[in-house]
């Protein structure tokens, strides 16, 4: 049951991304995006993978693999519209 929350809430934070990249590339628009929380956002991204790697957390792992692709989509996106 406790991997499954886990997995739950993975799928829910993971997913909250794509809305805004899908936004991103209807408008192109990107004024409203902050460059450094996003930067701040995928850097954070990356130790949480690392950690997950080391501790063997298959949700946390999953997770952050898919977030860090979302996220790192909409940092992209930014920096390059």
């Amino acid at each position: 049951m406790v991997k499954w929350t886990g997995f739950v809430a993975a799928f829910l934070t993971t997913t909250s991304f794509i809305p805004q990249a899908i936004k991103i590339i209807r408008t192109g628009e990107t004024d409203d995006i902050s460059t450094t929380t996003y930067s701040m956002l995928v850097g954070g991204i990356i130790l949480w993978l690392i950690y997950g790697l080391k501790k063997k957390d298959g949700p946390l792992i999953i997770a952050n693999i898919f977030t860090l692709m979302f996220a790192g989509s909409v940092l992209i996106l930014k920096l390059f519209y």
